[in-house]
């Protein structure tokens, strides 16, 4: 069954469950600032809005809107910002 989750006073929730190239959550953020760990490879792909991110070890953030992907290893921090209700996928590797 879905296991969901709840992030940040709730300003961050999402639903986990399986996709046939593994686990995978779909989620939505409130508009603000967040800092994420990761305990294995995650590849999130923006499905609305516009996402903010700096990854591990950059000092630039980038956008990336719409159908676009990001990945980041297993083990690290990133900080995400978005300025509005925003919608993800992420796949577990």
């Amino acid at each position: 069954m879905f296991k969901t989750n709840e992030y940040f006073e709730g300003r961050v929730k999402s639903i986990a469950f399986e996709t046939s190239e593994g686990p995978a959550t779909i989620g939505v953020m409130a508009k603000g600032e967040y800092e994420f760990g990761t305990s294995t490879v995650e590849y999130m792909t923006v499905t609305s809005g516009v996402m903010t991110v700096q990854l591990p070890g950059k000092t630039e953030w980038k956008d990336y809107k719409e159908f676009e992907t990001f990945m980041v290893e297993k083990d690290v921090k990133f900080k995400v910002k978005v300025e509005g209700d925003t919608s993800y996928r992420c796949l577990y590797k």
